[in-house]
């Protein structure tokens, strides 16, 4: 390399860039998904400075109301909140919204918009106030209902399998947007000093098999007999317990090395935590395009059928070999037993 290439090596490819030459692989492409996506980077963008200022100025801590879910709302959950809604309301592409934050759906008034969103807008915040890494989770789907009339719950109400597109955005050490739009996944980093995110992680794909599991084992003695069971041949095995207690940290982890992530239900949960439109569909359709796999023990994520906004439901996610041994420990362990084997 000479000295003159040396001096101005290439910064890399900009999201921006990046999605517009995707759009232009689809001849019927229009545009609108594309500048949708650009707007949750902005919002991204805008939330990553606040998070970063979170120690130097009274944005930390809790807001003193709870959400919907009944969890201590923190301050940076309303900043976070507003942030986005905001972005995808004055970007005009989306016609409603919901978020873990909000009962109801938010209508934008862009009743042309072609899609609706489900966000957590800040995934993990009671990790804020001692510097774990939190994030943001979305779901974007193509409306059913029509166009020129207020978005329906019917349109909150499809299969995961429907989703048009879907990511995260992870602010730890670096901070990174990650998405699919069902043609493989790709993840970005975000450059400071530039204001720009830039592909850093081309067509990731997930390890078929890993040795890394993910469960908050502080509830262990209420879990279903057969996640105790896979626990301990985990243990048995050496694998490595991780689990930081942000679905986005655990999740992006055992994404890039290969594991499992599991939320199963419990005596206190009996239907599961994990919220099914804007937490459990995004990550299941990213790590299915990555060479993964996510269950609720017996079923497709993707393929469940919404009931409620605030859905939830148990979660298994991550490296295929590792969900599909869940689900054969599951199955056998729920299988009744034969008369023959009686005698």
């Amino acid at each position: 390399m000479t000295l003159k290439e040396n001096l101005a090596l290439p910064v890399g490819t900009t999201l921006d860039r990046f999605i517009m030459r995707k759009q232009e692989d689809f001849p019927y492409a229009t545009g609108e998904l594309s500048q949708l996506l650009r707007d949750i980077a902005l919002a991204a963008k805008i939330v990553n400075r606040a998070i970063n200022h979170a120690g130097l100025t009274d944005i930390g801590g809790a807001y003193g109301k709870q959400n919907v879910q009944g969890e201590d709302q923190q301050k940076l959950d309303v900043v976070a909140n507003i942030r986005f809604i905001r972005a995808l309301r004055n970007g005009g592409e989306v016609c409603a919204i919901i978020s873990e934050e909000e009962e109801e759906v938010i209508h934008t008034g862009n009743n042309n918009g072609k899609y609706i969103v489900a966000i957590d807008p800040l995934d993990g915040s009671s990790n804020i106030d001692v510097n774990v890494s939190i994030g943001t989770i979305f779901s974007i789907y193509r409306r059913i209902s029509e166009i020129g009339t207020e978005a329906t719950m019917e349109d909150f109400y499809q299969k995961g399998t429907e989703q048009v597109a879907a990511g995260y955005v992870i602010y730890g050490s670096s901070t990174m947007l990650v998405y699919t739009t069902g043609c493989g996944v790709n993840g970005f980093t975000y450059e400071t000093s530039l204001g720009e995110f830039f592909l850093s992680h081309p067509n990731i794909t997930t390890p078929q098999n890993g040795n890394i599991y993910s469960v908050n084992e502080g509830g262990f003695n209420h879990f279903p007999e057969s996640i105790k069971h896979y626990v301990e041949l985990c243990r048995v095995r050496n694998y490595a317990a991780r689990y930081i207690g942000s679905l986005v940290a655990d999740f992006h982890r055992n994404l890039l090395k290969g594991g499992i992530y599991l939320y199963p239900n419990t005596l206190k949960s009996p239907g599961g935590k994990l919220r099914l439109l804007y937490e459990c569909n995004a990550l299941a359709f990213l790590v299915e395009q990555a060479g993964g796999k996510a269950s609720n023990g017996s079923q497709r994520i993707l393929e469940i059928q919404p009931s409620e906004l605030h859905q939830r439901c148990t979660f298994y996610i991550g490296s295929k070999e590792m969900v599909d041994e869940v689900e054969n420990l599951m199955v056998a362990r729920e299988r009744p037993v034969r008369s023959s084997m009686l005698v």
